[in-house]
């Protein structure tokens, strides 16, 4: 399981340095790919797997499935980290997420996800202030 806040700096050869306590999960490969609200999503060949599966039991037949499967398997990347214990993300990537230099990585339970560190901040700042109202419409489900 993902947990915690953790900011580190991206280099300018696009190299971030992965948690150690994420790197205790991932093994020695994961994937990276296109995440929402703007942030990369970080998951385990495990949990991979199960996200493909449940990816492809979308409808093909509805453009918004196809659609959304090919963002997000196109941009995904098989990740190794390195000897420092960094992983080098791709340049479109990098462009999509819009990391610049300060970075947040945030454990969310089967995944682990990647911030600019500014737009982590306003989100994060944005959606505090909504928690209990947004806790309390999701016991609606």
């Amino acid at each position: 399981m993902f947990i915690g806040e953790y900011r580190h700096n991206i280099d300018q050869k696009g190299r971030i340095i992965i948690p150690a306590k994420f790197r205790e999960q991932l093994g020695d490969q994961f994937v990276i790919t296109r995440g929402l609200d703007g942030c990369l999503f970080g998951y385990t060949q495990s949990e991979w797997e199960k996200v493909q599966k449940e990816i492809n039991e979308l409808p093909f037949n509805k453009r918004d499935a196809r659609t959304f499967a090919r963002l997000f398997f196109s941009a995904a990347t098989e990740c190794e980290i390195d000897k420092q214990g960094r992983v080098n993300l791709p340049d479109p990537l990098i462009k999509y997420a819009g990391l610049i230099k300060s970075c947040v990585l945030t454990g969310v339970s089967t995944r682990f996800e990647i911030w600019d560190a500014d737009k982590w901040d306003a989100y994060n700042e944005q959606s505090q202030d909504d928690f209990n109202e947004i806790a309390e419409n999701l016991l609606d489900f």
